[in-house]
């Protein structure tokens, strides 16, 4: 399972015009559910997620978590981030999960995240969504879940 963190001021979903997710302060999470994944790595990257320091201390060191900073996470899914990008000029989405299995881990990963942390917005799986986000620093990171 693959999650990409971006630490915004504010970030939202968007469908057909209606908003449909929204957070303030906190984490965009994008993320790509992979054949081979299961519900542990659901469940594991749902620990990294809330765990993980990118938020400035009073120093100014990336020290706190989302929960320390009092911030939000919205996880948006996206199964390009499962592409296999190493030949060619076209991706090949191969070992992306099919659509039930994706669903079903992402939907997984959102309630893990909330059982651990309860400020979290999700996206709609399948849809065609528009993500707004002001990107603070810019920082962004790639997580990688596997063989929980």
């Amino acid at each position: 399972m693959i999650a990409l963190l971006q630490r915004v001021s504010e970030a939202r979903v968007d469908i057909a015009g209606n908003t449909v997710a929204a957070i303030d302060r906190g984490l965009l999470v994008l993320v790509g559910v992979e054949r081979a994944d299961r519900e542990a790595e659901s469940r594991r990257l749902a620990e990294r997620l809330v765990a993980y320091r990118l938020f400035p201390d009073d120093a100014g060191r990336m020290n706190l978590d989302v929960r320390q900073a009092a911030g939000s996470l919205l996880l948006v899914p996206q199964f390009t981030l499962a592409a296999d990008t190493d030949r060619g000029n076209r991706p090949s989405f191969t070992r992306a999960a099919e659509p039930a299995q994706g669903e079903t881990l992402f939907n997984a990963l959102a309630q893990a995240v909330h059982a651990l942390y309860p400020r979290v917005a999700s996206g709609i799986f399948g849809a065609n969504m528009q993500v707004w986000l002001c990107n603070d620093g810019p920082v962004t990171f790639r997580l990688q879940v596997t063989d929980a």
